[in-house]
C-alpha cells in the first residue's frame, strides 16, 4: 500500500502537493512542522574497469527523521551552498525552483513515513562484500531478475550501466540503452537519446530513478502504460517514491536508500518490489 493511497493518474507534482497538504494540516493543528534536519550535496566518479566508462553522478541528500531522501543532478544545478537549507521546514523544501531537491526532500519524506526495511512487500537481499565491479554486477543481476524477461524480448534501457546491459544479456534478451550523457556502450553498442523511439520499440522497460529528477518519469509511465508493457525502476535517486507508483504504472523496482552501494565494501541492502500481475509480459 502506498503512503499517500496514490492513484494511477497521479503525477509527481500531485505527491509534492499531498505531502504540503498533509503538513501544513499537522501546523494548522499547532505541532511542530516536519524538519529536513540534514541537506546536503555529494559529487563522485567511478570507473567500473581499466579503460571502462566514467561515471560522474552527483546527489542531493535530504535527511528526514530516520530517512535519506536523494536525487541525482547535473553539474551546475546546485551548489554546496545547499547545506544552508538543513533545518528548513519539509514544505518549503517542496516549493524551491530545484527539481532534484524537491525530489530529494518527497523521497525523505516517504521514506521516513514508511521505511523500506519495515516494507512487508520488499525482499531483500544484500549486495556482496567486493570492489564496485563486483558490487554493480550483483545489483544488476538482480535488477534484471525484477521483469519475466524472455529470450529474444527488446528491453529498453532508460539510464545505461554496462553491467545491466550485461545482465539483461545473460537472460539471452536484447538491451535497448538509452542516455542522455552516453554515445555507446562498452561493447560498442549505439546509445539512443530519445526515450520515446527506445520505449515504442520495446518490450519491457527497465529505467533509472534520475528519471524522476529531470521531469521524465511521468511521460515514461504514461506511454509505457499505453503500450501495455512493464516498466521496472532501479532507484537511488527517489527510491521511496517511485514505489507510490508500484501496482499501477511501476510493475517492479529495486530500491537503495543513502549510503549507495558504491560508497562501501562491505555488504549493504538492496530492497526489491515486484507486482507479479504487472511484472510477468508475454
Amino acid at each position: 500500500m502506498s503512503v499517500l493511497a496514490t492513484s494511477g493518474d497521479w503525477t509527481i507534482a500531485d505527491l509534492i502537493d499531498a505531502v504540503v497538504e498533509r503538513e501544513s494540516s499537522t501546523t494548522a493543528r499547532g505541532d511542530e512542522p516536519t524538519l529536513a534536519s540534514s541537506v546536503f550535496w555529494i559529487q563522485h566518479g567511478t570507473r567500473l574497469s581499466a579503460g571502462g566508462a566514467l561515471y560522474r553522478n552527483r546527489y542531493v541528500l535530504v535527511r528526514v527523521g530516520s530517512a535519506f531522501g536523494a536525487c541525482a543532478f547535473e553539474e551546475g544545478e546546485l551548489s554546496p551552498e545547499i547545506a544552508e537549507m538543513s533545518g528548513v521546514p519539509v514544505r518549503d523544501l517542496l516549493a524551491h525552483p530545484s527539481q532534484p531537491l524537491r525530489t530529494a526532500t518527497l523521497d525523505a519524506w516517504l521514506g521516513a513515513a514508511s521505511p523500506h526495511r519495515e516494507d512487508p512487500r520488499a525482499s531483500i537481499v544484500h549486495l556482496p562484500t567486493g570492489t564496485p565491479r563486483e558490487r554493480a554486477i550483483a545489483r544488476d543481476r538482480e535488477i534484471a531478475g525484477l521483469l519475466d524477461l524472455k529470450p529474444g524480448m527488446q528491453v529498453g534501457l532508460i539510464g545505461v550501466v554496462n553491467p545491466l546491459v550485461e545482465a539483461i544479456r545473460k537472460h539471452d534478451a536484447v538491451p535497448l540503452p538509452c542516455d542522455l550523457s552516453m554515445t555507446e556502450t562498452q561493447w560498442g553498442d549505439p546509445v539512443e537519446r530519445d526515450m520515446t523511439k527506445v520505449i515504442a520499440q520495446a518490450d519491457a522497460v527497465i529505467a533509472t530513478g534520475m528519471t524522476l529528477g529531470n521531469g521524465t518519469f511521468d511521460p515514461l509511465r504514461q506511454q509505457c502504460r499505453e503500450r501495455g508493457i512493464p516498466l521496472a525502476v532501479y532507484a537511488q535517486s527517489g527510491a521511496a517514491i517511485a514505489r507510490e507508483f508500484l501496482g499501477s504504472s511501476v510493475a517492479a523496482l529495486s530500491a537503495e536508500h543513502f549510503p549507495f552501494s558504491q560508497f562501501s565494501a562491505d555488504a549493504s541492502p538492496l530492497y526489491l518490489y515486484r507486482d507479479r500481475g504487472m511484472s510477468e509480459h508475454g
